[in-house]
């Protein structure tokens, strides 16, 4: 594929990005050259401290989320930052964080961008929570979805 025509998809995905403050939205970020960090407890662990603090400072309400080999999914309920700017710090801080404690193994942590998915009204957020913790699953990491440990839900 031309990488031209990827690049110019990647930035008209982007131009139409909104941010509704409240809004619940599941955002999937993927590592760099999908390089499976995440499988290092240590570095997950790092990660989860990013999410955990946007959340302690309001800045999302952290809904469900599990953090694969070499992505992320996270299903948040908005606060008033911005989506790009809530991914921008996560990625951003969570590099620093694996670079300082010294469990990155790769020039670059994560790709550039990130998916969102605005969930509409009439989508059960309990029913997007179970297909994001069930990742591990049907991926083939785990038989039971408890076995995995890097997995949370508000609603447990």
């Amino acid at each position: 594929m031309d990488s031209s025509l990827f690049a110019h998809r990647s930035h008209a995905l982007r131009s139409g990005r909104f941010s509704e403050p409240n809004r619940a939205y599941l955002l999937t970020t993927v590592t760099y050259g999908r390089v499976p960090i995440f499988t290092d407890w240590c570095a997950a662990r790092l990660l989860v401290a990013e999410m955990r603090q946007a959340h302690d400072q309001q800045l999302v309400t952290s809904l469900a989320w599990v953090i694969m080999p070499d992505h992320l999914h996270w299903l948040v309920q908005l606060g008033s930052l911005p989506l790009p700017s809530l991914m921008q710090r996560i990625k951003s801080r969570s590099a620093i964080a694996l670079r300082q404690a010294g469990v990155d193994h790769t020039e670059k942590v994560w790709q550039k961008g990130f998916h969102d998915h605005a969930l509409r009204h009439d989508e059960d957020l309990q029913d997007v929570a179970r297909y994001i913790v069930a990742n591990p699953l049907r991926a083939g990491l785990v038989k039971r979805v408890g076995d995995y440990p890097l997995w949370d839900a508000a609603w447990l």
